[in-house]
């Protein structure tokens, strides 16, 4: 038996952010996660990293992270290795963040999404993550698509 859930593909350090709980915000430049509203998302683990180091400055600034922590952080998204679905998260509200909005709110946002420079993009809440019993090894994917869960995977 398995389950059938839509999935998105997350380049590291992001995937293990969201799995360990610490990104609660996705950023996007459409509202790709919009229609997925209530639903479970599957998290997958691209190969490549992200370009940029804005996660390290939110992660060792606003969160005041030691160098320690961060690498911790990066160890655990790394558990299962790449190109790999990972775990589930639940799909939240999407909306787009105001071009402006008060400092503070800007950096709840940015702390939540682990992101810099979130004006005008769509955002959705995160919650409840959860790494599979194991990893699944499938293909990635540019947009959504389902991929199927072996039942004895699930968290």
């Amino acid at each position: 038996m398995s389950t059938q859930v839509w999935c998105l593909s997350f380049r590291m350090p992001y995937a293990g952010l969201v799995l360990d709980g610490i990104k609660t915000v996705e950023s996007r430049w459409r509202p790709l996660l919009a229609p997925l509203e209530n639903q479970t998302l599957a998290i997958h683990i691209a190969w490549r990293d992200w370009e940029g180091d804005d996660w390290r400055a939110v992660l060792s600034g606003v969160l005041g992270m030691s160098d320690t922590r961060i690498q911790e952080l990066l160890d655990s998204g790394e558990r299962f290795g790449r190109g790999v679905v990972a775990g589930l998260v639940d799909v939240g509200e999407t909306w787009v963040c105001p071009a402006s909005l008060p400092e503070a709110e800007l950096q709840d946002l940015e702390r939540s999404a682990v992101l810099i420079g979130l004006q005008e993009k769509h955002l959705t809440q995160l919650s409840n993550p959860r790494w599979l019993k194991g990893p699944l090894k499938t293909r990635g994917n540019r947009d959504l698509w389902t991929v199927e869960i072996p039942n004895e995977l699930l968290p």
